[in-house]
Order: structure tokens, then C-alpha cells, then sequence
């Protein structure tokens, strides 16, 4: 049939955009590479933000878009696109309530303060209690209620692999036929690049540390890119605070496994060094946003976490799910864990220069000591690192999320290079980039929040010419 809007990639952009036109009469393709829809929402904590909303109300939180403007501003020191910052916030109480009507399943503690990344001044953090998946419940019953309506077709196992004018797309057809689409309106909602190594090291300048999607390989910015399209966000990029190397892949983190490394969520007992055995940060800083950055420029991306057997066995676990036997029985058969006798027997096995981890572990022995750490500021300091065996840790700044992405504008359609529009292709979701809505800084919610929101929106103004 013909097809008034295609869509391509069914995950938390591509779904709502293509409910919202079909609910308003278009006739939409949604095209997705994977085997199934959801794309990044079957791994990510769904975390959402907006102000001002219905459950904020009944739990007697006061909060104004206006806060929550201020809040971003602050937390991405004004480096978020502002215009597309202002129409998220501004429609993100109305995805909030309407997520609730259409039976989302909130954990009951939502929306609360959350300190994984540098938190709001108020609770306006929302996400189920199936993380992604809970949002990605309520997509996809939508969606099939599209489907069955013959409003929506679906193509699984399908890739595009061109843009062409008209516009239009060639789609590799479960994995075998080249199908050509023409529609009047192209949608490219395929996420990011966190997947493929070459491209992003390419675009965000450093060597890539995943846990992203296995599917964000950035299909949809390699096409548009080939058709003309510009890229924004570069010199961006933040790393996540941090990550386990993976068991057996490299280039990849374990975050199954994470190591808890927020202090407002558990107080440090151990030191954090880079490859020269120094320090680089206050280790109960709590200020995660400060931890990132100071990694970001003061190390390659990789770090350890040096501590004895009583920070061992005395301190709240250091990885989630491990007990202090744990790490006892994966130092030297776990990648990344070791263990020995002396400082120096331990920076020769994990890699680290040994006269400087030695000198580091003295300072801050005497440090402890005295009671006051002159070179950080930290002031938890509960223990010397003296009481062997001692243990070290590799930590990698670790990517989840780019930041950079198709250059779009208010309306998001996808630019050129002189700002002119590539005629009839939009882009929404990650493969905007995360810099769009949180600038260079993880800002809680709206990542998750904006793609919904825009897919509503675009959806909406593609099969109605408004909103």
C-alpha cells in the first residue's frame, strides 16, 4: 500500500511516532532491524523526567517547568540545544500523564531524586518497575492495537541502507530483497552508534568502552550522512563513571556487574588510580558529574580501584551482586581482578606503574593519619590501605549513550551543513544525540523523555500538518 510516513527503527522515538500518526490517519511502515521492536528500551533503566505532572501533584511535590529548565541549565552548564531543551520540557508533563492513562506500570517510589548521574533539585525522576521494558509494555500495545487497525505495517529483520529523493529509503528486506519506499515523510529514529567501535571513535575522538545496545551501530546517521546530512554534538561526549571490563570481549563492558562507585549510594573505602598510579579525584566526591570530567581529563578512560582486605571485607560491596568472597575468588580469574601480597606485586599484575601506586598508597596512608586529605579534599577516610592482601580493579569510563547525532532543527527535520533541510527526512530519539537535550552532561530523563515526546509530537504534525 502506499505509505504516507516511514519510519525507520521501532524503538522508544519510532514507536510513539508511528501510534501518534496513525491514531491521526496516516498510513505509516515501520521498518526495524532487530528480530523484535524496543531497540535500547529491552536494556535501559527508563528513566524519565518532567515537572509539573499528575503524580507529582498527588504526592505533594511542588515543581514548574521552570524548575526544571533551571535544573538543565545547571546540570549541563547551558550546553544543551535550548530550543529543543524548551519543547521537551514543556511537553514532558503531557507524556508523563499520558503514560500513566495508558496504564504504565511506575514504580511506586517515582518520581523521586536519583544520584547515578548529578541529580535535580527536586523528585521528578520517573521510570516502572521493569525499567525500559515497563515503558517499551505500554509501546507495544499500542502499537498492535495500529497493527490489527491495518494502520501501521511492520517489517522486522529489515535495514535501511539508503536514503533517495522523493523522498524515500532503501530497505534490505529481511536481510535478502532491496526494496525501494517512497513516502512523503522519512523518519529516522535508529538510535545511536554506540555499538560500532570505528564510528565512534571516529566522531566522539575516543576509544570506545560499551555496554551500549548491540543494535545502536548508527545505520540511520551513516545514511543520512551519505545523502548530505550534518553532524552536531561533537566534543561532547562524557563517559559514564565507570565500568568492569567484559569477562571475554573486548572493547566492551560488563555493566551486569557494576561497581558502585556513586558516594551518595555507598562510601568509598578505596582509592581510585590511573595508569601512573596517581589519584585523580576526590573518591566520595559526591558530585558524580565532577567524577566523570575529572575522568574524562585526567586519564586514557581507564582507572583502578585499589583497596586491602579489610576495605574487603569491612565496606558495603564494591560490585553489585558480589560479596566479599566474590571478589576474593575472582581476583586473578576474572579479568580485570587482582590480588597480591605487596603494592608493588599488585601494580606489576594489574599494569599500573609501581612507584607511583607506592607513593600514592603512602600519601594517602598518611593522609588517613592525619585525618585530612590535602591533595583532594576527600573526607571519608576510614582506613589506611595497609592490611594485605591488597586488591586492584579495572574500571573503564564506559559508553551507554553518544552524544553526537544528525543535525536537526525545531521542527526536526534533519540539516545540511548550510542549515538547509534534507527535504522530508526527520530525525528524532538518540540519533539526534544526547548532546541535543542534555548537552555535555548526563541530565537525568532526557534521553528517554524527549524521544517519546518527539515521537508524539512529529507523529502528530507529520499526519496532521500541526502540533
Amino acid at each position: 500500500m502506499p505509505y504516507d510516513v516511514v519510519i525507520i527503527g521501532a524503538g522508544t522515538g519510532g514507536i510513539p511516532c508511528a501510534v501518534e500518526a496513525a491514531r491521526h490517519g496516516a498510513r505509516v511502515l515501520l521498518v526495524e532491524k532487530d528480530a523484535r521492536i524496543g531497540g535500547t528500551l529491552h536494556t535501559s533503566g527508563g528513566h524519565m523526567s518532567a515537572a509539573g505532572t499528575r503524580r507529582q501533584r498527588e504526592r505533594g511535590i511542588a515543581d514548574t517547568v521552570e524548575e526544571h529548565l533551571a535544573d538543565i541549565e545547571r546540570i549541563s552548564g547551558g550546553t544543551a540545544r535550548a530550543d529543543l531543551v524548551e519543547i521537551a520540557a514543556r511537553h514532558a508533563p503531557e507524556t508523563i500523564d499520558w503514560l500513566e492513562e495508558q496504564g504504565f506500570d511506575f514504580a511506586p517510589e517515582s518520581p523521586r531524586l536519583v544520584y547515578g548521574h548529578e541529580p535535580y533539585g527536586v523528585p521528578r525522576t520517573y521510570y516502572g518497575k521493569d525499567g525500559g521494558l515497563s515503558i517499551l509494555a505500554v509501546l507495544k500495545r499500542l502499537l498492535d492495537e495500529q497493527i490489527a487497525a491495518g494502520r501501521v505495517e511492520l517489517w522486522l529483520g529489515s535495514t535501511a541502507i539508503g536514503l533517495t529523493g522523493g523522498p524515500g529509503v532503501t530497505v534490505l528486506r529481511n536481510g535478502v530483497d532491496e526494496v525501494e519506499v517512497s513516502a512523503p515523510a522519512v523518519v529516522l529514529a535508529t538510535g545511536g552508534f554506540a555499538a560500532d567501535p570505528e564510528l565512534f571513535e571516529e566522531i566522539e575522538g575516543v576509544p570506545l568502552v560499551s555496554a551500549a545496545h548491540p543494535t545502536s551501530t548508527g545505520d540511520g546517521l551513516v545514511i543520512a550522512r551519505e545523502a548530505g546530512a550534518a553532524i552536531a554534538g561533537r566534543g561532547q561526549y562524557l563517559p559514564t563513571f565507570g565500568g568492569l571490563p567484559h569477562p571475554t570481549t573486548p572493547g566492551k563492558a560488563y555493566y551486569e556487574e557494576r561497581p558502585l562507585l556513586v558516594a551518595a549510594e555507598r562510601a568509598p573505602w578505596e582509592i581510585y588510580v590511573d595508569r601512573a598510579g596517581r589519584r585523580f579525584v576526590a573518591e566520595d566526591e559526591l558530585s558524580i558529574d565532577r567524577k566523570e570530567r575529572a575522568l574524562a581529563a585526567a586519564t586514557d578512560g581507564t582507572f583502578w580501584t585499589v583497596f586491602d582486605d579489610k576495605a574487603r571485607l569491612s565496606s558495603v560491596p564494591m560490585v553489585v551482586g558480589w560479596s566479599p568472597d566474590d571478589v576474593l575468588a575472582k581476583a586473578g580469574t576474572r579479568k580485570g581482578v587482582h590480588k597480591a601480597d605487596t603494592i608493588g606485586e599488585l601494580a606489576a599484575l594489574a599494569g599500573i606503574d609501581p612507584a607511583g601506586l607506592a607513593g600514592t598508597v603512602e600519601r594517602y596512608n598518611a593522609a588517613v593519619a592525619a585525618g585530612t586529605d590535602t591533595e583532594f579534599g576527600r573526607t571519608h577516610l576510614p582506613a589506611p590501605i595497609a592490611d594485605g592482601p591488597f586488591f586492584a580493579m579495572e574500571n573503564h569510563g564506559i559508553t551507554l549513550i553518544t552524544f553526537s547525532g544528525l543535525d536537526v532543527d525545531e521542527q526536526l527535520r534533519v540539516r545540511r551543513a548550510d542549515g538547509t533541510p534534507l527535504p522530508g527526512v526527520h530525525a528524532l530519539g538518540e540519533l539526534i544525540g544526547a548532546a541535543a537535550t542534555c548537552g555535555n552532561s548526563f541530565c537525568g530523563g532526557m534521553l528517554v523523555t524527549p524521544a517519546l515526546t518527539f515521537g508524539r509530537l512529529l507523529g502528530r504534525r507529520l499526519a496532521t500538518g500541526t502540533g
